[in-house]
């Protein structure tokens, strides 16, 4: 039988033979002969590739298989290669075989790794749990600022304080907003403008004094890694930070409560006091060197603290603890030193990993996945854990209560499984009234039971916490599971709903979004300076008109 050329192959031939030629009469275009010489490489290596077997001769697309239709658009012959051909190019042997069929579906399958299917599948799946994928917010709607705001630009603080007071009395209505759930707030329209003016109008400045390690260089991991956090992108900002202190309506004192505990504290001292003589000290300095303290006794000047030892800190300055805005993680009202509405409750966030904070939270069960009434585990410390588990360990099978979870326990269920198992996780105070646990259970989805009497919840001034999270007195620990079981199955879904909504506020992530925890924070430090020592008639009311 005649063998027949394709028309490629003969013009391959005729171009080689052309291109000898040229050589021979010392003819050579240097240009085009690479040019053609890259687009025969290509062509050749495409005729040996079995998934481009359209180019081969004549001879062998005669035993190839019948036309295959892709959506009834692309006519293809599919070649089946020999086993002599694919010996020949033995690199090409771990390359995926692509097989299609008549309802264009393709199927890959790995010929180096040779993994079944459904491992191949809980691979990509654990991969893509690692970490908490944020999708990107949609663009706000440009602001188009109004003469009045225009004007507030070029006011000096005080008066631009006094003018953004009166706009959040006066805040529009919001109906329907793309980027806040408005269930999950006390007033959505006051929250919302009050944000606004802040990014409009708000400066801080950040006093440069003061050594590290205690002072701007932030702690990141941990149970106490909220007030480093804050310190590290309060810092790095550019949008509220003013390097002119003379435009500032805030001013920020960057130390770390944590830092300041490894540098000056003795171990085995049980002896606080000298902390709080060392902040005594760096605020007189900063009085004595600069106006600003002295013109408001502090009242425009904050700190953000989340260890424990963060209010005790400020009991040796009378100005410090009675006027400064305090935000703090233990926010506790019977101590005397947290006053609600001038100081703000920090969320005490646990952060495993400073490089990606986002790493391995979130990803919660479906409703229908979470069998376990409530669930704790942790250690034994403060007043009501051992009440908790005096009335409830090993007492019922819906309700997980453990002191430090089991060895046992945790081989068939870890603790993060836990919560995401369990329609509510509780979360009792320990030695102070704040727990990480609170903020976890928002990562995992589970509506957070609060046990802390005189406990200031996180972001209170605006966050309607009944929407999504269960408070019980420590005296009813023994009552816990009936005060669960009495709440209906209806408001229990809208709450555990809530709780994915109001997680976005409760992220730290390496750059700030909108509305996340760095700028809520913000934003309740804000807020208070606005309406600290106002009338009852110049506070807004919070709840929503009926």
């Amino acid at each position: 039988m005649v063998t027949m050329k394709s028309p490629l192959r003969i013009f391959i031939e005729v171009s080689m033979k052309e291109l000898i030629r040229s050589f021979r009469r010392q003819r050579i275009r240097w240009r085009n002969a690479f040019l053609l010489g890259s687009i025969m490489t290509t062509i050749v290596i495409l005729l040996h590739t079995p998934t481009f077997s359209i180019f081969s001769d004549d001879e062998e697309t005669e035993s190839s298989s019948s036309p295959i239709y892709l959506n009834g658009s692309l006519h293809l012959n599919i070649q089946i290669v020999s086993e002599a051909k694919v010996e020949s190019f033995p690199s090409l042997t771990t390359t995926p075989v692509v097989k299609m069929n008549s309802s264009s579906e393709i199927k890959r399958v790995d010929e180096e790794t040779n993994l079944p299917r459904k491992r191949q599948k809980r691979k990509r799946r654990k991969k893509t749990k690692d970490d908490l994928i944020l999708t990107d917010p949609p663009p706000a709607p440009r602001h188009i600022l109004s003469s009045s705001e225009r004007r507030a630009l070029s006011l000096p603080p005080k008066e631009a304080l006094a003018f953004a007071k009166l706009e959040i009395q006066r805040a529009p209505e919001v109906v329907n907003d793309t980027e806040l759930f408005a269930p999950v707030f006390r007033n959505l329209s006051i929250f919302k403008r009050s944000y606004e003016l802040m990014e409009l109008i708000l400066k801080v400045y950040i006093y440069p004094d003061g050594e590290k390690p205690i002072f701007h260089q932030p702690h990141l991991n941990g149970i106490y890694a909220s007030e480093g956090w804050f310190m590290k992108l309060m810092e790095s900002n550019t949008q509220f930070v003013t390097k002119n202190p003379e435009k500032a309506h805030l001013f920020y004192m960057p130390y770390s409560v944590k830092q300041l505990q490894h540098a000056i504290f003795v171990p085995g001292s049980h002896n606080i006091k000298p902390l709080s003589i060392f902040i005594r000290d760096y605020v007189n300095m900063l009085s004595i060197k600069y106006p600003f303290w002295n013109r408001t006794h502090g009242s425009d000047h904050f700190l953000v603290a989340c260890h424990d030892w963060g209010p005790y800190t400020v009991s040796e300055h009378p100005e410090l603890r009675q006027n400064t805005i305090k935000a703090l993680c233990n926010a506790d009202l019977s101590d005397g030193i947290f006053v609600p509405g001038r100081d703000v409750s920090l969320p005490e966030t646990s952060i495993r990993n400073a490089g990606r904070p986002l790493r391995n939270i979130g990803n919660g069960n479906r409703v229908s996945q979470r069998p376990i009434l409530a669930f704790f585990a942790g250690n034994l410390h403060g007043r009501v854990r051992p009440q908790l588990l005096k009335h409830w360990r090993n007492k019922d099978d819906e309700m997980k209560i453990y002191g430090p979870l089991p060895h046992n326990v945790a081989r068939k269920m870890t603790y993060v499984q836990h919560m995401k198992s369990s329609k509510y996780c509780l979360c009792p105070m320990g030695y102070e009234v704040n727990s990480p646990r609170i903020v976890e259970a928002i990562y995992y989805e589970c509506v957070p039971v609060i046990i802390a009497d005189n406990f200031v919840l996180p972001f209170s001034e605006v966050l309607d916490w009944s929407a999504f999270s269960v408070v019980v007195p420590e005296k009813d620990i023994p009552r816990i599971k009936e005060i669960l079981l009495e709440i209906p199955m209806r408001r229990y879904l809208k709450m555990q709903s809530n709780v994915k909504m109001v997680q976005k506020h409760f992220l730290w992530s390496p750059k700030p979004r909108r509305y996340d925890v760095f700028h809520m924070i913000l934003h309740s430090i804000w807020f208070n300076l606005l309406h600290h020592n106002q009338t009852s008639t110049h506070v807004p009311s919070f709840r929503q008109h009926p």
